[in-house]
């Protein structure tokens, strides 16, 4: 009996990567192919579909500065990873290798190019990231999440595809939790998040803000927050001294319940973020990181907004005062939150694993 055909995915080792790969995983798993990931090291503490026995650690680094010591040691260590991902990539004999962004997929993707092996990459940014631009003239195709990125290429639009940003089951699951909308003086329920790591902004803004409030809405906020262990302390003061409900963690592993139960998220906005409120169809308030290259976070951002399913502040405007005013209104009107909640699920989709899964057999010819 034939062995099933592999697909090797490759993918930077945080959620904003690793989760479509997921979604892809399962997709393709239910479709009968095997699939393995090839990543960096930080994804070794995973604990989705990829078990450890499935996961191949391929040497990378990133571009983190212009410092000519920094960039010869990036470029070192990609030469390092890509003879690993050249051994990987011609021991496994894959039938496509779909990368999902981040410098960890430059290795496997390169070594597919040069093994005549199908290559596709998926970004699920407004504007392509860096890794995935220099792979784009190198790849047989590219599967965006938002029509349009590629408009003003000819060359790569050609080989581009609209397909979504593919969802992990957690997602899905949560997609189908309808919006309660809050009931006028009840709970209003606030989920506070930045990332995979957290951001400081959070712990800086948040807090005080609540603080301005009117006194009679504290006992009416349910506030989940992440919050960096070094940031702890001081949120954990402000709240407990407010008598506000508060739950607050370095990290969620049940986010995706979280989302479907919340009223109103504040939140970075990456990719992944950005898809899964849309795919659950949560009203949000968006914060993009500030000082990106390509400033995908405000195009990410953007999209919902332009939907009227977000509000999005760039991080010098988003201070106390501000978010107090936003929260208050937000708490007097709830019928706006519900109207956001429901412009964000018309740009989400729920069938982007299956449209990339039919992409890949496509292009891998199986």
């Amino acid at each position: 009996m034939a062995e099933k055909p592999l697909i090797l995915l490759a993918a930077g080792g945080t959620g904003g990567h690793l989760f479509p790969a997921e979604a892809l995983g399962v997709e393709l798993i239910k479709r009968g192919f095997r699939v393995r990931l090839a990543t960096d090291s930080r994804a070794v503490r995973y604990s989705g579909l990829f078990s450890r026995d499935m996961i191949d650690v391929v040497p990378s680094e990133t571009v983190r500065s212009r410092n000519p010591i920094s960039l010869a040691r990036t470029a070192v260590m990609l030469g390092y990873g890509g003879l690993v991902a050249f051994n990987l990539v011609r021991r496994l004999k894959p039938a496509a290798v779909v990368g999902f962004g981040g410098y960890p997929t430059l290795p496997p993707l390169m070594a597919a190019k040069l093994l005549g092996v199908p290559g596709i990459i998926h970004d699920a940014n407004a504007v392509l990231g860096r890794a995935n631009r220099f792979l784009s003239t190198r790849v047989n195709a590219i599967a965006t999440s938002l029509p349009g990125v590629l408009d003003r290429d000819p060359a790569l639009a050609g080989k581009a595809t609209t397909v979504g940003t593919p969802m992990r089951p957690a997602i899905l699951e949560a997609a189908a939790v309808n919006y309660a909308s809050p009931e006028p003086n009840g709970e209003l329920r606030l989920l506070v998040v930045g990332g995979s790591q957290g951001a400081r902004v959070m712990s800086d803004i948040v807090p005080p803000a609540v603080e301005k409030l009117d006194s009679a809405l504290w006992g009416r906020l349910a506030l989940t927050q992440q919050v960096r262990e070094e940031d702890m302390a001081r949120v954990r003061a402000i709240y407990d001294r407010l008598k506000i409900k508060a739950e607050l963690a370095p990290f969620f592993s049940d986010l995706p319940a979280r989302l479907a139960s919340t009223h109103l998220v504040i939140s970075r906005s990456g990719a992944g973020t950005v898809a899964e409120l849309a795919a659950i169809g949560r009203p949000s308030i968006l914060v993009p990181l500030p000082g990106a290259i390509d400033q995908d976070q405000f195009a990410n951002a953007g999209v919902l907004s332009q939907a009227n399913g977000a509000v999005r502040i760039r991080q010098a405007e988003f201070t106390p005062d501000w978010l107090a005013g936003e929260i208050a209104a937000f708490a007097a009107e709830p019928a706006r939150l519900t109207a956001m909640a429901a412009n964000a699920r018309k740009v989400g989709r729920l069938d982007a694993a299956e449209r990339l899964a039919d992409l890949v057999t496509k292009v891998a010819g199986i």
